[in-house]
């Protein structure tokens, strides 16, 4: 996997495929491969794929004890500079949609096309605000209860109880509360992106997930309304919609990416 300094910072990063950029932006706790590692394929045959992972995740070491939305969206844009030249899309998924769409504010000149998954401007919300809160104080408590709430919150109902007994108890086993993912959910806590909403120029697709009880989908409703001529598609799906539906997102995404 390559590697960019942005800032001091080693920011691994993957590169598949040929044509136009494609900048992948993944979620809390995640990284780039296990966000969008099995949707990767749908798009390489016509896009430079780019999958980076942010401090905190995957093989990008965190560099101080907070992190900032700043260096995140420097990090993402690093790796898709080191890729091309060329103006590129952008797809962000949670966390990684703020940071995507900030970039879009921050660097209009470099983005051509935005997509917003299950992302949220502000952070003044109460019940989110309680959400996040108690997700990030979880683990110094109780580390099986963490991964328990983490389960409850990223995934629908419906689509957990699907996994079965066994198959929910190896799901919330496979969740730890790593430094990184810490970081960055006080990070979820705390950002707030709703002065730059009004700056984004790229055409921008806005996706939300109905049954997301992480991010209610009435934020992906606002981010929509506060992006002047952003279309906007909503999935029944909890907060995890690159799993629960992937097939429905893959064909949003390259539905959108396909019209000029």
């Amino acid at each position: 996997m390559p590697t960019i300094d942005v800032n001091g910072t080693p920011v691994h990063y993957t590169s598949q495929g040929s044509g136009p950029g494609l900048l992948f932006v993944h979620g809390t706790a995640a990284n780039g491969e296990t966000n969008w590692g099995h949707v990767r394929e749908h798009f390489t045959e016509r896009h430079t794929v780019i999958t980076p992972d942010f401090s905190g995740s995957g093989n990008t070491p965190l560099h101080a004890d907070e992190l900032s939305l700043e260096e995140l969206v420097d990090q993402v844009i690093g790796a898709a500079r080191a890729v091309t030249d060329e103006p590129f899309d952008i797809v962000g998924f949670s966390l990684g949609a703020v940071v995507a769409a900030a970039a879009a504010a921050k660097y209009p000149e470099l983005v051509r096309r935005l997509i917003v998954i299950n992302g949220w401007a502000r952070n003044d919300d109460p019940r989110q605000q309680l959400a996040v809160d108690l997700w990030r104080r979880l683990p110094d408590i109780d580390s099986e209860a963490f991964a328990a709430y983490s389960a409850l919150l990223i995934f629908s109902p419906p689509f957990l109880a699907g996994f079965g007994s066994d198959g929910v108890k190896a799901t919330v086993a496979g969740i730890t509360p790593e430094i990184g993912t810490l970081r960055q959910i006080e990070l979820d806590h705390r950002v707030d992106i709703t002065e730059l909403l009004p700056a984004i120029g790229a055409r921008t697709l806005v996706v939300g997930s109905s049954r997301d009880l992480l991010i209610p989908v009435e934020h992906s409703r606002e981010i929509h309304q506060a992006v002047k001529g952003s279309e906007y598609a909503e999935l029944e799906s909890g907060h995890m919609v690159v799993f629960e539906k992937t097939a429905e997102l893959v064909q949003l995404i390259t539905e959108f990416l396909d019209r000029d």
